[in-house]
């Protein structure tokens, strides 16, 4: 994986450098723009990785470039034992006058989805559980701390104004049916040597299948369900750039409602408060950025397949979730800090360091330097029933605190809109895990 990044990396570095030679006037995009992306990774129980990712933009006659007028993005992508993505975005300020509208279809399949527990350092990480190079006696199975997701979404978001063009109300919906259950191992293990394939977890129940057995998680949500939620809130966007802003700030206030009456397993609200600001310390090339955000539930009872969602009023990627991942805390395992309620944080410094022409394109390639946290605010309940072995393996009171990464970026960005961006993140726990690495589209925030 870092081959293929310093590779990645010194091409687009010899690709200004040789470009620069040749650079002109920032060239003003017409009508449609598109930007691809390859899907091609690897993963020891997962397989292969392929596909692809597109990005269409429609800037008119060019008027309000960089501002566009439609944005369309698709993501088909598979991994070969069973994993996969599709999804089809639309966002747009013009498909009906005065409101921006977006639109997103998905439905994401996840044969190893991260489960450690919850409230964060409260549930206990056993890293040399799931690593097969430790003896029997020790080694459990690489999908301990996994199970088995698959989920459809219709997500709409509707903004319009409520004085200027910064001050906005907010509204929305998102209709989700999650499908949960243990990791199909025979389905992972298919063309593995017997040294290399996975218990199955009836031999060796996983955290989920244990959280089952204590009672932690009840029957009613075990498998999964059907969530619709509906939203409203208000956003103040001074931004100068939706896609890489350089000044100002977005802040939005949003509570989010899911009724029983609609089918859901139960009724619960949730309030979600997020301030980014942006500073420009040189102009056009270095700026300091932070987001601050807290989230938490106003009342009812949230299944516990729905706790790692986390509420904004426009996704960057296919998935908002965490705490912990490439969209929250870069660096810490997916899903790591998951309760009732939740703060976190990140700090980033954004360099643009060299802009060039090419293809009759524009492009500028950054580096970024990043620190983020986050922590769990309001627990859980857990209460485990009496058939709970030993609690010290899985279980630890008042052990949360904040959580820390740190880490370094790089973007490469063409037309200012569409930006490949490359993360890699340390942990500073080893509770957290140890490192992460993330490619996709867009900055964080």
């Amino acid at each position: 994986m870092k081959k293929n990044l310093l590779s990645l990396v010194c091409f687009f570095l010899s690709l200004a450098l040789f470009a620069q030679t040749e650079k002109k006037e920032e060239l003003i995009k017409k009508n449609w723009n598109f930007g691809a992306l390859p899907a091609v990774t690897f993963d020891t129980d997962l397989g292969f990785q392929y596909g692809a990712l597109v990005d269409l933009y429609n800037y008119g006659d060019g008027s309000r470039y960089p501002k566009y007028n439609h944005k369309l993005y698709f993501e088909v992508s598979r991994f070969t034992k069973g994993s996969g993505i599709n999804r089809i975005y639309y966002d747009s300020d013009q498909l009906i006058k005065g409101l921006q509208t977006t639109f997103d279809l998905s439905y994401l399949s996840d044969m190893a989805y991260d489960f450690y527990g919850f409230n964060g350092y409260n549930a206990v990480y056993k890293a040399d559980w799931v690593d097969d190079e430790q003896p029997d006696g020790i080694y459990k199975t690489r999908m301990f701390y996994k199970y088995d997701r698959k989920l459809f979404r219709f997500k709409g978001d509707i903004q319009g104004k409520i004085t200027g063009d910064n001050f906005r109300w907010i509204t929305g919906w998102n209709f989700q049916n999650f499908k949960v259950g243990s990791v199909n191992t025979d389905k992972l293990n298919k063309g593995k040597d017997d040294v290399d394939k996975l218990p199955s977890t009836t031999d060796q129940p996983g955290l989920y299948e244990k959280y089952q057995q204590w009672g932690i998680i009840s029957g009613d949500e075990v498998d999964g369900g059907f969530v619709p939620t509906f939203k409203g809130g208000i956003v103040f966007d001074t931004r100068d750039n939706r896609a890489n802003p350089m000044k100002g700030v977005w802040t939005e206030a949003v509570i989010e409602a899911s009724p029983k009456i609609l089918g859901s397993e139960s009724s619960f609200s949730k309030l979600s408060i997020t301030h980014r600001q942006y500073f420009t310390l040189v102009p056009n090339s270095l700026s300091l950025v932070y987001r601050l955000a807290y989230q938490t539930t106003l009342g009812g009872d949230v299944p516990f397949y729905y706790q790692s969602q986390v509420i904004t009023s426009m996704m960057t990627g296919a998935t908002s979730e965490g705490l912990g991942g490439g969209s929250t805390i870069r660096g810490i395992l997916r899903n790591r800090v998951i309760g009732d309620g939740v703060f976190y944080g990140n700090v980033e410094a954004r360099w643009k360091f060299v802009r060039f022409n090419f293809i009759k394109n524009n492009f500028y390639l950054g580096l970024n330097g990043f620190t983020d946290f986050g922590r769990v605010t309001k627990k859980i309940a857990v209460n485990p029933n009496s058939t709970m072995v030993s609690a010290v393996d899985y279980l630890k009171k008042d052990a949360e605190k904040m959580h820390y990464s740190y880490g370094a970026g790089l973007i490469v960005a063409m037309n200012e809109n569409f930006v490949i961006s490359m993360d890699y993140g340390l942990a500073a726990d080893k509770q957290d895990g140890k490192r992460g690495f993330y490619m996709g589209l867009n900055y964080l925030f």
